[in-house]
């Protein structure tokens, strides 16, 4: 028929065939290279767990992989086979043909696929992952620890505080836990729903206001592992980390020892001027130092601040050239966060940052 004085030219049925093929193919490959490239060295890999709450989790994970892609090889076998079969008067340019008594058979066949394929075979696909996921749920629940640690984690927009309560004392952004024994975390929120999540260990579970989730977390191998919330939860969401280091029963008790205590006295007379510096400018109104006359609430426990790894809650390395930035002009780093810049001259920040050091 012509069009826009253009003839249409019929096209042969095996060459539609052959390009709905090449688009499967060509859609297949372009959402592996988007999912490959959505992988980030920096993230910790859910398929390399290093704890036993993480391990049944990814080997239900691949359960799962497996029966998808069981179904896309057949689902995919099937199309091809749909596209290459030959049908009755096939490019002959005749019209369907007629109806003979095959037709009844050919129906009765068509119904069966549908029921089966379309039925009966999801149900049991969907049957085998639910009785998997429960089995795997019951694993989860069933991890225990007698006398275990207890660790209370409170999110805040956007800071983790950790409480040792049975050894009366606090932190934040970083939690030390002994090897091969599984910790019982107490999870609440402050403000806003958060979820706290450490992929390499165990799945997640949400921190709601005026409520208390408990989560087991057991690690079998010495390191530092990253954690992160995963509840969108406000403009930093994407930068509220945390590292839970493991480490053995001997580091972990020596580790406990250093944070019962209070805060070393400043040594020196630069260190001596920064607690003045501190306690001037008013960080002590929002910061506690356990030791000194600093008793706020409203930020993270500076006690022992450095001898942890990293600040603004898992974000930045605690260096010098960090610390410096954050004090003069925290929103540059994470904008939002509830901390004012500090106008402080040279001098100041030099012996601030000094007595900010010397908290091990």
């Amino acid at each position: 028929m012509p069009l826009l004085g253009l003839e249409c030219k019929k096209e042969h049925p095996k060459s539609k065939r052959v390009g709905y093929f090449w688009t499967a193919v060509c859609l297949l490959i372009g959402v592996g290279s988007v999912a490959g490239c959505s992988q980030s060295a920096v993230m910790p890999n859910t398929l390399d767990p290093q704890g036993p709450g993480a391990a049944r989790i990814a080997d239900l994970w691949w359960l799962m992989l497996a029966l998808g892609a069981g179904v896309y090889l057949i689902v995919m076998g099937l199309l091809v086979w749909a596209l290459w079969r030959k049908r009755p008067n096939e490019g002959t340019g005749s019209g369907p043909p007629a109806a003979d008594a095959s037709n009844g058979g050919t129906k009765s066949r068509s119904q069966r696929l549908i029921i089966g394929g379309g039925v009966v075979f999801p149900a049991v696909i969907l049957s085998i992952v639910f009785g998997f996921t429960l089995h795997t749920l019951s694993d989860l629940n069933g991890v225990r620890q007698d006398d275990p640690l207890v660790i209370e984690v409170i999110g805040y927009q956007w800071w983790w505080e950790i409480n040792y309560p049975d050894q009366d004392f606090v932190t934040a952004n970083e939690i030390h836990i002994p090897v091969g024994e599984a910790v019982r975390f107490e999870l609440k929120a402050a403000d806003v729903i958060h979820s706290f999540w450490v992929p390499e260990l165990h799945g997640k579970l949400d921190l709601v206001p005026g409520q208390t989730n408990t989560l087991w977390l057991e690690a079998d191998e010495p390191g530092e592992y990253r954690g992160l919330c995963a509840e969108f939860c406000g403009i930093q969401h994407a930068k509220m980390l945390f590292i839970v280091v493991a480490e053995p029963r001997e580091a972990f008790e020596n580790w406990l020892a250093a944070q019962q205590g209070p805060a070393p006295q400043p040594v020196g007379e630069l260190a001596q001027q920064g607690l003045a510096v501190f306690t001037g400018a008013g960080c002590n109104e929002c910061h506690t130092i356990r030791g000194t006359a600093a008793n706020g609430e409203l930020g993270p426990d500076l006690t022992h601040f450095a001898g942890r790894l990293t600040l603004g809650s898992g974000v930045f390395p605690n260096n010098r050239d960090y610390l410096a930035r954050w004090v003069l002009n925290p929103h540059d780093l994470k904008e939002g966060n509830l901390m004012p810049a500090a106008s402080l001259s040279d001098p100041e920040l030099e012996a601030l940052l000094a007595y900010l050091e010397s908290l091990r």
